[in-house]
């Protein structure tokens, strides 16, 4: 089978296996909607039971786009870094952006006894947090800019946002310590992530600022592939280089940073599936890269989805904690099976 040919299974293959996962997320649940109501509802149908109908409209199918967005989002912000950085270990989170986030909320969650007590309802509501989380992760943004204007060696731009990271988790610490069991319980959940919970008007909201963040990946994918031979090289294709690179962290912080706003820090899967991209399709072509890591990204949310919210469980775990869970063996098993196909065994 030749390389195109391989190529366009694949990619039928993931598109015809996300709908799959897409029609079996929002069909799974504390309660189990059968997939002809689900077909019914989505088609402009009405389901069996008119409570079916309401939970598939309005908890179902939001939590499934944003799951799907999550997904996208922060796999194309870790195909991004990696290649910026050259590093396999780079995620979206490297610039800082999720420690600002983090930071924001904490303030929030964790300093409302330093504000007036009428403010207090309105910081702690879902919009207040979202509105400090995207504050907390602009501001770091603002000052990784501003140094990577000031700064050649790309790699000194990475240090510099992992130094972001420390001084705002430093702060988060601080305040962790003085904060009471409450806010620290509150706190703690939403830094294990949460999918749920969306309203269409926030879905809205992450549908633009993601959607932004990926046409400007997309028009980067030139770039990227000249970045794979190094900076020189690149320079001496005619690109722009510091211009390349102000699009590229601009670009991952829009993704990283509203996703995190609205579902909170999602961890393995911006390190991860640009690395099970890369080794499902044999290619550093960032076309192809691009478009697989978007479908292997928004699947690999919707699997975690599926199993925080297994039938059967009274409660819904930590997406937090499953993509971790689910994602780290699988990575291990290919770069194993890779290194037996390498061997010939």
């Amino acid at each position: 089978m030749t390389n195109q040919k391989r190529n366009t299974f694949l990619f039928l293959s993931l598109s015809i296996g996300l709908l799959a996962l897409l029609l079996v997320n929002i069909s799974f649940g504390s309660v189990t909607i059968p997939f002809k109501d689900v077909i019914k509802s989505l088609t402009g149908g009405q389901a069996d039971k008119s409570t079916w109908e309401y939970i598939i409209i309005n908890y179902r199918v939001p939590k499934a786009i944003t799951a799907i967005l999550v997904g996208m989002g922060l796999s194309i912000s870790g195909l991004l870094m990696q290649t910026l950085f050259r590093n396999p270990l780079a995620g979206p989170y490297v610039l800082g952006l999720s420690s600002g986030s983090s930071l924001g909320v904490a303030f929030v969650i964790l300093g409302t006894t330093l504000v007036p007590s009428f403010l207090s309802p309105i910081l702690l509501s879902s919009y207040g947090i979202v509105l400090a989380s995207v504050l907390g992760s602009f501001s770091v943004l603002l000052l990784v800019l501003i140094v990577s204007q000031k700064l050649r060696d790309t790699m000194a731009i990475l240090i510099v946002g992992l130094m972001f990271g420390s001084f705002t988790s430093a702060i988060v610490g601080v305040l962790t310590y003085f904060s009471s069991a409450e806010q620290l319980q509150k706190f703690t959940f939403w830094s294990l992530g949460n999918l749920g919970n969306q309203s269409w008007t926030s879905i809205v909201v992450l549908s633009i600022s993601v959607g932004f963040g990926l046409i400007m990946s997309l028009f980067s994918i030139k770039s990227l592939d000249a970045l794979l031979l190094g900076e020189n090289y690149a320079r001496s294709l005619g690109l722009n280089f510091r211009k390349t690179r102000f699009i590229i962290i601009f670009a991952t912080s829009i993704l990283s940073g509203s996703i995190t706003a609205f579902a909170g820090p999602i961890a393995f899967i911006g390190l991860a599936v640009p690395h099970i991209a890369k080794l499902l399709f044999q290619t550093s072509n960032h076309f192809i890269l691009y478009w697989s890591t978007l479908l292997i990204g928004a699947a690999i949310m919707l699997i975690c989805d599926v199993i925080s919210q297994m039938p059967g469980l009274e409660v819904t775990l930590p997406i937090n904690a499953i993509t971790s869970i689910i994602g780290a063996p699988i990575v291990i098993w290919l770069l194993v099976r890779k290194r037996k196909t390498a061997n010939g065994l």
